[in-house]
């Protein structure tokens, strides 16, 4: 186990230097010239050249990457060129909205997916199990920037269950109306997940299911509902971690469009109001800042199916 995790480590540790170099250069493909918007009125030449000599862009991109990577490891991202917040601290007010959001989508997702897959695969080919494949089809095929504007006409134009876009509520204001006007962009973001969920757990539950420890079980009298929640649940998690997983960055994709749609201040709408002012050092946080979330989260799910399973370190 030991070594597993040493070398899945220094596995983690190569991967954070490329993103933090992919992270780095990104930012100089964006059009335009921060300087300018900096400058504004007062924007020449002369001016253009002391602030690159001050902002450090004169210098070559090897020596702007380790002096960025040098503040990155204590801490320092940067300011903002545009609104002068410092970049940790938008951050920090940005980031706990979108894990929230994400939080609340994938709680939705696990209590509609499990519970579904479980009784689905109890009775393959049965209406239930057919009916649940269908919806789960035409769900795929609906990307999340579809269904929330689906969603906001039904429920928040038509019938005001949910409140629409600009609408969001901070959780330190108020509990209820925070988790009132997430509500709606989770449950967009919850859709996908469960036809992930489901149609990965269905499969494995039917094939442990066939298992000579199932054939045991039931041969003990044990009722099948038991048998589905303590012997056939626990072995048929794994592809339903692996699928969370590999889930997370289309998720973190997903949510940074409902927040943009929905005008959710989360990192989304941060990230897309940045890129439209050409705030680079914003975008360069951001963007470190969620590859460098979803691999740790990845790593962390990596050792979660080493508990699980004991063979994967093994291996």
């Amino acid at each position: 186990m030991a070594r597993y995790l040493l070398r899945r480590f220094l596995t983690l540790l190569g991967i954070l230097f490329a993103i933090s170099v992919g992270a780095f250069l990104l930012v100089h493909l964006l059009p335009g010239d921060p300087t300018v918007t900096i400058l504004g009125p007062n924007d020449t030449a002369h001016n253009r050249a002391v602030l690159m000599a001050q902002l450090g862009l004169n210098q070559p991109l090897w020596h702007q990457y380790l002096t960025w990577m040098s503040n990155v490891l204590q801490g320092n991202l940067g300011q903002s060129f545009v609104t002068h917040q410092s970049v940790s601290s938008a951050l920090s007010h940005a980031f706990p909205i979108d894990l929230e959001l994400i939080i609340m989508s994938q709680v939705i997702a696990l209590v509609i997916a499990i519970p579904l897959a479980l009784a689905s695969a109890r009775r393959p080919n049965g209406h239930l199990d057919r009916a649940s494949t269908t919806a789960s089809f035409a769900l795929l095929a609906l990307p999340p920037f579809i269904l929330v504007v689906l969603l906001v006409l039904i429920f928040s134009v038509h019938f005001h269950v949910f409140p629409g876009p600009s609408s969001y509520v901070p959780l330190s204001q108020n509990v209820v109306s925070n988790l009132h006007s997430l509500a709606l962009p989770a449950i967009v973001l919850a859709l996908g997940s469960v036809v992930i969920y489901f149609r990965v757990l269905r499969a494995d539950l039917i094939a442990t299911l066939q298992e000579e420890f199932i054939t045991v079980a039931r041969s003990k009298g044990l009722s099948d509902r038991y048998i589905m929640w303590r012997h056939a649940l626990r072995p048929s998690s794994i592809s339903l971690l692996a699928s969370a997983g590999l889930n997370i960055s289309s998720l973190v994709a997903g949510a940074f469009v409902v927040e943009f749609l929905l005008a959710i201040p989360g990192l989304g709408f941060e990230l897309v109001n940045s890129i439209q002012q050409v705030d680079y050092l914003m975008v360069q946080g951001i963007a470190l800042f969620v590859a460098v979330v979803v691999v740790v989260l990845n790593f962390i799910l990596d050792f979660l199916f080493s508990v699980i399973d004991p063979r994967i370190a093994r291996d």
